[in-house]
């Protein structure tokens, strides 16, 4: 049974409790019982003042839960009179997350957040009372203190529909209750049933009323009493919400009528229909639509039928339609007055249903005509009327070309027979294009994208498939666009097709339902006759397999190739079988495609040949006939040779060229590389005799059948072909590689320019679909919109821009950032006057787009409905320019403003319109109709467009099921004749006025949701956009609706900023109508060996963050045709890049072995398990999405042996890892972690090895059982998957790496004999991987049904591991047959007496016992055999993560820092065969225990579990020894941020200070920790020496947080002096030269000079006050040097990059300001990252140079001469500096970066070396004073370097 069964039918919460017992509830203040008179028992009463003091709250406890699942919620109290009470209720949702749902008559309006929702209750009274008429005739009735007559009430919440509708949740179950003062409280309880109180449950025991489905009588226990002759709603009050009844402006809970006529068991009376009244225009002119209702009205059971009744009158336009009560006066004084109808009133016309005239109600006509009529008995009017009318032409739209390649992939380009058109798919059309013409064909009919397809050789039949989870397969006729037949492939994917030469068999790639690869061979034979296709065979493999072709010369025998397998296929009998090729030594391999060379002899069917690509560049020769490999050769990228010649490479030299495809014909082969290249071979691969370059990795290649052009398709979304023949490339389309968002039209020069969600902006050809700008950003673009004459368009953008463009000059006009949000529209003006732009946040900005720097005119804040779903045209502006309508300010609304000057004119609220709807209607998208009509339309989310009058705002039409489900779009025709609607992926045509009988045309093509439409500004044509751009002919007799088109008013031209003003006649602007000539067509870099000795890109013009290049790709020509061809290109063929070109490249490759992609799927975010067990990445300063462009691209590592950094050591351990320290006794191999470092050190000697690949933080480790390999985890970050490396620890050698977890690694295992490698992923994925041991491939992965926190193999059982999580016990068992490998997997619970804990550690034993430790605490024993928990026992008070087993003797560790040893050496004799299990044995005895200083995360002894090595959360290792119970500190670090790090005079000790309060000094060259200063709740920001001789003590000093400075001694490790010299932060500290001051800086810019022997203050320096100190250091001086007297300089710098230089005499309290540097930089960006420090230092090499570095105009050093007063030469830099140190010899610089790298460069020359060890910003750093050291920090990681010549 479930645990819902004992709820049902209902749960007496008091009851369930015990309430009166006070034991599992609790009560505060004033809570009593007495007995009631009315409803004669015993209630509790709450009463107080304070209703937060006075309460019952069940359960007594926040960790405790009532679990109660019921839908319903039932509250039986009466509010007392005159006071507030308030109720709360703790909902869970489905995902864990808490809801508390509070109700009160103290709450005015509704509130909601994320966790919250607020309900206000309005408190009924007596029937007939004075207050319940006050309420009834109130607008919104009355909210606060119950009447003296308040009733009791029985209320009933439906908590599933509160979850589901205002949150988006999944209702769970009831946490918890709280019923607050002043109330009085008889029960409550939940329940799945709809209980009726007034239906008594006796009678329907005795069968006198028969209940509806669902529904109940009141339990006794829960009833009210009801005396003889009275009814129970004539004493009290039923409640429920959400209500049935009347819908009010507000979310409220409040008694509604319609809750009896529910419950009466007679019919309900009939509903009287509204009566329409005239209103005085004052009334009329309202800013806004209020409802007024004296009376609810019953909701009405009976269905509304809408009836097609051509022969009634037509209907007059009515300003609302509703209905009414029992009555109501007209009163002008609000805007709707409803009353009886009377027989004067024909406005509404009403029809009876003919089958019941008694009960049924009247049924409502406003709009006649209906798409789908309904058929009524035929009668001579209807019969005449039969003939429908409809619209015209059908269909009115023709698909006439699509700007769009790709979608599900982009392999999928195939030529025709002739070599004169290209196949391809669009999203779900597949397309035939001419290549001379580009007039295109289209093949319309999947619903979803298309994924493969295949041609015969005749090129009579295309097979295609779609890429859904219902698979289908269809085959075309090539020649006539029909398809033949539709197959249902039961495959859960097909990725691959291939046709046989003659067109009968057909054979598909793909995966089945359990994402095994799966082979289909099809018989085709007879499907152009008969359209039948059968299945031939069908196969399943574990191989991969990548491509596969049918052979020509047998069409049973086919090849594929895969990951590491090439295998030839035979279908014999209905079987298919394969044989693989012998591979040798490239076994490894990824191949990617193959192709057969088919031979023309006589012989042809024995004599052909197989090439096979792979990733690796190596290109197999096979011979297909002895199954063997020929030749091997390896494509090597050439490098120019002295005779500037390219020569080819040796086989292993460097990487090869990635290889994506291969196309073989007689004469020569090509190749389409992942570096950008289509290159052309001879078939021996001597020289590459014809290559061109693309913009980003070409991805299939196609030979045509004369072998004269070649195809090419790229992964950025464009293709073309090379024509050998002439040497010249040419792009046959060019498209967005994402959904396009929005776009725009220029009328008068027939561009369109989209914006798309892969961050372009591109501006086409309309005729010739020629691309002609592209405009590259950070930042997604959103909107877009063309000035309505001139050749400049806006863009908003999602970070809230809106740039302004001007093609013609190339130049960015104007940038505004008036939205903090998404800009969800952008609109011109019609006459060009004003640009608007609206934001996600709710503002709305107006421009002056009249001048030339479009300054911002108005900004008004909080007028839009706050969301980008609106977007892109959130914004419309009416024909004439003088009105702007939007949705807001609440989704509710429509807002109509002048245009001029943003007041408002009118508001329209369309959530009151609809009086049926139980839910209030939201405005989707707004839309003015041309000035004639003068309507504004609104589609809502009813399904509905609204027709209003677009100045009074009358509602004049209403039309109904509209889409499937909403619109999202909208357009009108300049004619007014006929309007466009978008939504979902259909497209419809409607007839404006919808006079006709059919009103519209459904019009299909689209793979996602149409996210905008329109007509053409010439009406000729219809644009929709989504997954691509398709342009539709608009078939509606064009020439009519031209000379109907009213003209479009603009104003004379001025002095544009492109000074194309166009041709003015009649002051219109219009185009010249002279016919456009082709647009010039830059060439592709071709070449046959030679190559530019540079990469040219073309000419860049730098704008800011803007760049201009010249587009390298050509357009198609079109041959000349009477229609206007298109308009010249401008000549520098340009477009605009707005971000970098690193940044717009493609993503570096993945790993070879990454199997998985990333889900495309939406799904919900996983919620982190609440137990400290579970692996979470420390946060990261850095931005990872950067940080792999940059470490990958922009870092110089050294040449191998030429470093000038040697990673000498690495200080501390990571405790924020889990298990990441591993140590085997018998080798002595000791491995932990810190950072992105693995640390290998040698517990004798203290020396280090340390392991670099990673470059994010590692999580876990684990190692073999013969201790040769070493697993390491790293995270994900941002943008990749974990990396998981396998180390050789012999030589410290990388064997390889892995790529699978989406999320991080929480647990890795060795399999007792190795065999077998395991990896969990995090709470993220929940994914358990099995790999091979020996190769580390993947052999299978599950999905845990619940989050894992650690998974163990069995040490005594083959196959056996167990995984333990949140709710309970995985139990997998490997299984192997033959090549397939699989985990079977059995999931036990949690034991119910363990209580609400997750399970978060595991050992086995040796005797097939398995411990886990709990989240609570306990340990529980599990038999492997039969899977069964037999005993627990409180093994700790906190959470254990660490459990360690070895004979009998169990380690566990804790967050409680307790490390327990346990005998459990009975254990194994209390397993019972069929017994109850035990709690409490007395079998386990707790033999040892050690306090630590932080939770334990890793732990490994040796086999007697003597000794062995703890890590702790605090970053400390502890070795551990039972037998002394003792505990060694080994390794030690800092937990949290590190803030300063200083080598101290004689380098033989170096200090680190951190957030964590500690100022710590370590030994150098040994690197222990020797002493550790720690200040409880201070945070020590700065450390300095004291740089005393041998006579004086060694001192070390802090400033700290509070603005404290002490001074520590060494030799007495006490503490000398306490000072506070700040009231702020010490944000610098520093010794004078000789020691006799202390300097001391504070985050207020004030420095104080202390003496460092009596602690006074000597002097107080103000001059940077207000900026806080960054830096400050002091050096030797020649006394009278610089002209001032003294024998020392020091400087201070400060954050607003001003640097003050001191000379001083200390002994003489001489102290003079020499020099004041200020460096200018840029305004801080409104929004970004938080600014570089200012940094300076004097230069050790250069007297009297300092070297500055900050935020400024560029990223720089700059060194600045004090004798010269002139800044001497820059050093530029790739990022900002955030630390920087200068040595003491060789000139050399140390500066550390927010993208993790430690950059050394000389300061003369400029040469540099990166280095990135690092897991963080590198926020430290700091040379030795020999300059033979150096130290760097980045977060917690602490580094030490030994330094040598660069």
């Amino acid at each position: 049974m479930s645990s819902r069964a004992w709820q049902h039918p209902y749960v007496n919460i008091f009851k369930h409790v015990h309430v009166e017992e006070w034991k599992r509830s609790s009560r505060e203040g004033d809570v009593t019982s007495y007995m009631d008179k009315t409803l004669k028992c015993s209630v509790f009463r709450i009463r107080g003042s304070v209703p937060a003091s006075n309460y019952i709250l069940l359960p007594k406890s926040s960790s405790q839960s009532l679990g109660l699942t019921g839908r319903y919620f039932y509250l039986l109290f009466r509010p007392s009179p005159g006071k507030h009470f308030v109720v709360h209720l703790d909902v869970v949702a489905e995902e864990g997350q808490v809801i508390r749902v509070s109700f009160s008559n103290m709450f005015k309006e509704f509130k909601s957040s994320s966790t919250c929702l607020q309900l206000p209750f309005i408190c009924g009274s007596a029937q007939g009372s004075v207050y319940e008429s006050t309420a009834r005739t109130a607008k919104q009735g009355l909210v606060g203190p119950a009447p003296a007559c308040v009733r009791w009430v029985c209320l009933v919440m439906d908590l599933r529909y509160l979850v589901s509708v205002y949150l988006n949740r999944r209702y769970s179950h009831l946490k918890a209750l709280k019923l607050c003062a002043n109330m009085s409280v008889k029960n409550t309880m939940t329940s799945d049933l709809l209980l009726d109180p007034g239906v008594c449950y006796s009678v329907v025991k005795r069968g006198g009323v028969v209940m509806e489905e669902g529904s109940a009588p009141m339990p006794r226990e829960m009833s009210f009493p009801v005396p003889k002759g009275c009814t129970w709603h004539d004493l009290y009050d039923y409640i429920r919400f959400p209500s049935d009844g009347m819908k009010m402006p507000f979310d409220s809970i409040q008694k509604g009528e319609t809750n009896q006529a529910e419950t009466d068991v007679r019919g309900s009376p009939d509903r009287q229909e509204s009566l329409c009244v005239n209103l005085s225009k004052p009334v009329r002119d309202r800013v806004s639509l209020i409802q007024q209702i004296t009376t609810p009205r019953p909701r009405l059971k009976q269905k509304k039928v809408t009836l097609l009744t051509p022969s009634l009158p037509e209907v007059a336009p009515l300003s609302t339609i509703g209905a009414g009560g029992d009555g109501g006066g007209v009163d002008d004084g609000g805007v709707h007055v409803f009353a009886p109808p009377t027989d004067q009133d024909q406005d509404v016309i009403t029809v009876r249903s003919p089958v019941s005239q008694s009960h049924s109600p009247l049924l409502e006509v406003l709009s006649a005509e209906v798409s789908r009529p309904i058929s009524l008995p035929a009668s001579k009017a209807s019969k005449q009327a039969s003939k429908q009318r409809k619209l015209h032409p059908d269909p009115i739209l023709r698909l006439n070309k699509i700007i769009g390649f790709g979608g599900k992939t982009m392999k999928n380009v195939l030529w025709n027979k002739l070599g004169d058109e290209v196949i391809y798919p669009c999203h779900a059309v597949i397309i035939s294009m001419k290549i001379c013409s580009g007039k295109q064909r289209f093949f319309i009919g999947h619903t979803d994208k298309v994924s493969a397809l295949a041609l015969n050789g005749s090129c009579s039949l295309l097979a295609s498939v779609q890429a859904d989870t219902h698979t289908l397969l269809r085959l075309w006729s090539y020649e006539t666009g029909h398809c033949l037949a539709l197959v249902n492939t039961h495959a859960h994917s097909l990725g691959i097709l291939s046709f046989s030469y003659s067109g009968r068999v057909l054979c598909g790639v793909g995966k089945d339902g359990h994402n095994k690869t799966m082979l289909v061979v099809w018989n085709t034979e007879s499907v152009t006759k008969k359209g039948v296709v059968c299945v031939l065979g069908k196969a399943h493999t574990d191989v991969d397999i990548r491509a596969l072709q049918i052979t020509c010369c047998d069409e049973t025998r086919m090849v594929s190739c895969g990951f590491g397998n090439v295998r030839l296929w035979r279908l014999r009998g209905g079987t298919l079988r394969s044989c693989p090729l012998n591979l040798d030594q490239f076994h490894s391999l990824e191949f990617t495609d193959l192709d057969l060379l088919h031979s023309h002899t006589a012989d042809a069917a024995e004599e052909h040949t197989l090439f096979v690509s792979s990733k690796s560049g190596h290109v197999l020769e096979v011979d297909y006939a002895a199954v063997a490999i020929k030749n091997v050769r390896r494509l090597l990228p050439t490098q120019p040779s002295h005779t500037q010649r390219r020569e080819k490479q040796t086989f292993n030299m460097g990487p090869g060229i990635a290889v994506n495809s291969i196309s073989v014909c007689e004469a020569f082969c090509a190749t389409a590389s992942e570096d950008g290249y289509l290159r052309l071979w001879p078939l021996d691969f001597s020289a590459v005799f014809l290559e061109a370059e693309h913009e980003g990795p070409v991805c299939h290649v196609c030979i045509s059948d004369d072998c004269q052009k070649v195809l090419a398709s790229t992964s950025i979304g464009s293709f073309g072909y090379l024509d050998v023949g002439s040497r010249g490339y040419s792009t046959l389309m060019r498209s967005h590689t994402q959904t396009v968002l929005g776009f725009s039209i220029d009328g008068l020069r027939r561009h369109i320019t989209t914006a798309s969600s892969d961050g372009t902006v591109r501006v086409w050809d309309l005729d010739s679909m020629q691309q002609l700008y592209d405009f590259l950003s950070e930042d997604t673009p959103s909107s877009v919109a063309f000035h309505p004459s001139l050749p400049v368009f806006c863009c908003g953008s999602s970070a809230g821009r809106v740039r302004v463009f001007d093609i013609t000059t190339a130049s960015m006009l104007a940038q505004h950032r008036k939205h903090t949000e998404a800009v969800v529209g952008c609109v011109f003006s019609p006459d060009g006057e004003c640009l608007f732009s609206g934001g996600a946040d709710g503002s709305l900005a107006l421009y002056n787009s009249a001048h030339q720097e479009l300054p911002a005119i108005r900004v008004l804040g909080n007028v839009l409905a706050c969301g980008s779903e609106r977007a892109p045209d959130a914004l419309v502006v009416s024909g004439d320019s003088s009105r702007l309508a939007f949705i807001g300010p609440t989704e509710h609304t429509v807002t109509i403003m002048d245009a001029r000057s943003l007041d408002e004119i009118l508001r329209v609220d369309v959530s009151i319109l609809d009086l049926d709807s139980p839910r209030l209607d939201c405005a989707l998208k707004v839309c003015f109709s041309p000035p004639t009509p003068g309507h504004l339309l609104i589609s809502t989310s009813a399904n509905k467009i609204l027709y209003l009058h677009s100045h009074t705002g009358k509602l004049l039409k209403e039309v109904c099921d509209v889409q499937k489900k909403c619109c999202w779009s909208l357009a009108v025709s300049e004619d007014s004749r006929f309007l466009l609607t978008a939504g979902c992926n259909t497209l419809k045509v409607w007839d404006y006025n919808m006079s006709l009988d059919v009103n519209s045309q459904v019009f299909i093509g689209h793979s996602e949701p149409i996210k905008q439409v329109s007509f053409t500004p010439d009406q000729m044509g219809v644009v929709s956009v989504g997954d691509a751009l398709f342009f539709w002919d608009f078939l509606a007799h064009p020439q009519e609706a031209m000379l109907r088109s009213p003209a479009i008013l603009v104003s004379p031209p001025k002095p544009g900023p492109s000074g194309d003003s166009g041709a003015l006649t009649n002051g219109m602007l219009l185009s010249t109508g002279m016919p456009r000539g082709p647009a010039p067509l830059p060439s592709l870099d071709l070449s046959s060996i030679e190559r530019p000795a540079h990469d040219g890109v073309g000419l860049f013009v730098a704008l800011e963050d803007l760049s201009l290049s010249e587009d390298t790709h050509d357009a198609l020509r079109r041959s000349p045709s009477p229609s206007p061809a298109p308009s010249p290109t401008p000549k520098h063929a340009s477009f605009l890049r707005v971000t970098d070109r690193s940044a717009s490249r493609a993503s570096p490759e993945e790993p070879a072995n990454q199997l998985r992609e990333n889900d495309h799927g939406t799904s919900s975010k996983a919620e982190r398990p609440d137990c400290y067990k579970h692996f979470t990445p420390r946060y990261n300063t850095s931005t990872p999405e950067q940080d792999s462009v940059f470490l990958l691209q922009s870092a110089v590592p050294p040449p191998p042996g030429e470093e000038g950094l040697r990673l000498k050591a690495v200080i501390g351990y990571n405790g924020n890892g889990r298990g990441n320290m591993v140590w085997n006794p018998d080798t002595g191999l000791f491995v932990y972690t810190c950072g992105c470092v693995c640390v290998v050190e040698n517990l004798h000697t203290g020396s280090q090895r340390h392991w670099l690949r990673h470059t994010e933080e590692i999580s876990t480790l684990t190692i073999s059982h013969d201790a040769q390999l070493v697993a390491s985890a790293s995270g994900s970050g941002a943008s990749s998957k974990s990396l998981i490396c396998i180390w050789n620890v012999a030589d410290g050698s990388s064997r390889t790496s892995m790529s699978f977890h989406k999320g991080a690694v929480q647990s890795m295992a060795f399999s007792r004999d190795d065999r077998y490698f395991l990896s969990v992923g995090d709470f993220s994925e929940q994914e358990v991987a099995l790999w091979s041991g020996s190769c580390f491939e993947l052999l299978c992965h599950v999905t845990a049904p619940w989050a894992l926190h650690e998974a163990r193999f069995s040490p005594t059982t083959d196959g056996l591991l167990a995984c333990v999580g949140a709710s309970g016990t995985l139990f997998c068992t490997i299984r192997t047959q033959g090549m397939q490998t699989e985990l079977q997997v059995q999931s036990v619970c949690v034991p119910d007496d363990v209580g609400d804990a997750e399970l978060t550690s595991l050992c086995f034993n040796a005797n097939g016992l398995l411990f886990t430790g709990t989240s609570g605490g306990q340990v529980c024993v599990w038999d492997c055999n039969t899977h069964r928990c037999f005993m627990s026992w409180e093994a700790d008070e906190g959470e254990i993560g660490v459990l360690l087993c070895c004979g009998n003797r169990l380690v566990c560790g804790s967050n409680s820092r307790r490390l327990r040893l346990w005998s459990v050496a009975a254990v194994q004799a209390l397993r019972p065969q069929n017994a109850e299990r035990s709690q409490d044995s007395p079998a386990v005895l707790l033999e040892q225990e050690m306090q630590l200083d932080g939770a334990v995360v890793s732990a490994t002894f040796d086999d007697v579990m003597d000794m062995g090595i703890v890590g702790t959360t605090t970053g400390t290792l502890w070795y551990i020894n039972w037998t002394e119970n003792t505990s060694i500190r080994l390794i030690n670090g800092h937990k949290s941020l590190v803030n300063g790090v200083v080598f101290s005079p004689d380098e033989s000790r170096f200090a680190t200070c951190g957030q964590d309060g500690s100022l710590r000094v370590w030994t150098s060259p040994s690197n222990e920790l020797l002493v550790q200063f720690q200040v409880l709740n201070q945070s020590c920001e700065c450390v300095c020496w004291n740089p005393g001789s041998s006579m004086t003590a060694v001192c070390v000093s802090g400033g700290y947080s509070d603005g404290t400075v002490r001074v520590f001694n060494l030799n007495s490790s006490e503490m000398e002096l306490k000072l506070q010299p700040h009231a702020t932060a010490v944000s610098a500290l520093q010794y004078s030269c000789h020691g006799l001051v202390l300097l001391s800086a504070g985050r207020d810019g004030v420095i104080a000079v202390i003496s460092p022997v009596t602690g006074a203050t000597l002097r107080i320096i103000s001059d940077h006050k207000g900026a806080p100190i960054t830096a400050m250091q002091s050096v030797n001086k020649q006394y009278k040097e610089f002209g001032l007297q003294g024998d020392e300089l020091w400087l201070a710098v400060s954050a607003d990059r001003r640097v003050s230089v001191w000379a001083a005499d200390w002994k003489k309290d001489k102290c003079e300001l020499l020099d004041w540097l200020s460096f200018p930089a840029p305004a801080a960006p409104e929004y970004g990252d938080v600014l570089p420090p200012s940094l300076a230092a004097f230069s050790p090499c250069e007297r009297g140079v300092i070297v500055y570095t900050g935020y400024g105009v560029t990223k720089e050093l700059t060194f600045y001469c004090l004798n010269k007063k002139q800044v001497l030469r820059t050093i530029s830099l790739s990022d900002w500096a955030l630390s920087l140190s200068l040595c003491s010899k060789e000139r050399l610089l140390a500066v550390g970066s927010k993208h993790r790298v430690v950059k050394l460069l000389h300061s003369s020359s400029g040469r540099f070396q990166d280095f990135t060890p690092h897991g963080d910003s590198v926020q430290l750093c700091c040379f030795s004073p020999s300059g033979k050291q150096l130290l760097t920090c980045a977060h917690n990681e602490i580094l030490l370097w030994s330094s040598h010549s660069l």
